[in-house]
């Protein structure tokens, strides 16, 4: 009986890990061809020759890419975005969650607000009124456009409050006892032994601002497109009418896609060495961030 069971539990672990690595290389074959493509010259794109490799390996996509004022101007607006985001949303996502941590003899309206935040993650008030909104506290073109409307995202929020209501109640109450108030508890003993869940919400809200283009093109004019608003207009309106000759010249030596490639592949770089230092603290945050609600 036990030779069966070990037998099932072989083929269930080859099947799991078959379906894994499809998956795998479903998610990065495509990315691997952006690169190949990128790093591949102007003839060999349109002959279509680029697959698994390179060819005719060249950094000029690069060059060009990387001399253009645009480019660098809707990179500038996304960190400026970034830098100015991920601080404000972590402390509204921490300072929400941290009352409605709290047991309901404690904080009697925590289950009635828990649902207020749930709600708006079901239904919200619609693309159009939101606009006004923004229009009318003139904050349309604007990087505050960027980050104000969505400052709180109550998933990260409930991350954090499920991962707070599973620290001890001593220590709150030792904390207490020698005097130090709600706002001291938070900053000084839960943030601290909270890095966990605080660094993989660190992690969604980075990237979550990095990969954010619709509300770019709502509210943002062409010119101060964020990073990812601007590359995907490159991408759907390959259109550079507006160069010089000069630079229109220049632009007929390049491959339309290869110039599309490097600008994906130099938009992701951010991230992808962000991770490795943030990714110790993924799994954890999420499995002891969504046990207890």
């Amino acid at each position: 009986m036990h030779l069966v069971q070990s037998g099932n539990h072989k083929i269930y672990q080859i099947i799991i890990t078959g379906i894994l690595v499809v998956m795998a290389l479903v998610c990065f074959l495509p990315f691997w061809y952006i690169i190949c493509q990128s790093f591949s010259s102007n003839e060999a794109i349109r002959a279509g020759k680029v697959g698994l490799l390179p060819v005719d390996f060249t950094w000029n996509s690069y060059l060009y890419v990387l001399q253009r004022a645009p480019f660098w101007k809707a990179f500038g607006i996304t960190i400026v975005r970034v830098v100015l985001g991920l601080p404000l949303n972590l402390f509204m996502i921490i300072t929400a969650a941290y009352p409605l941590s709290k047991d309901n003899h404690k904080f009697k309206a925590r289950s009635i607000y828990v649902w207020i935040f749930f709600l708006t993650m079901l239904f919200n008030g619609g693309m159009i009124p939101t606009y006004l909104l923004v229009n009318n506290l003139h904050m349309t073109d604007t990087v505050w456009s960027l980050i104000l409307p969505g400052c709180i995202n109550v998933f990260n929020m409930l991350l954090v409050l499920s991962f707070f209501r599973q620290l001890p109640d001593e220590l709150e109450e030792a904390a207490a006892i020698d005097g130090a108030g709600h706002w001291r508890i938070l900053w000084k003993i839960f943030v601290p032994i909270s890095l966990p869940v605080i660094a993989t919400v660190t992690l969604f809200t980075l990237v979550q601002h990095w990969n954010s283009w619709f509300d770019g093109m709502i509210y943002m004019k062409t010119e101060n497109y964020p990073l990812q608003t601007y590359l995907r207009s490159i991408i759907i309106n390959f259109n550079f009418t507006n160069l010089s000759p000069e630079e229109q010249k220049r632009l007929s030596q390049f491959n339309e896609d290869g110039l599309k490639s490097a600008q994906m592949i130099i938009g992701v770089i951010p991230i992808l060495m962000v991770y490795p230092f943030l990714q110790k603290y993924f799994v954890a945050g999420i499995t002891l961030g969504s046990v207890k609600g």
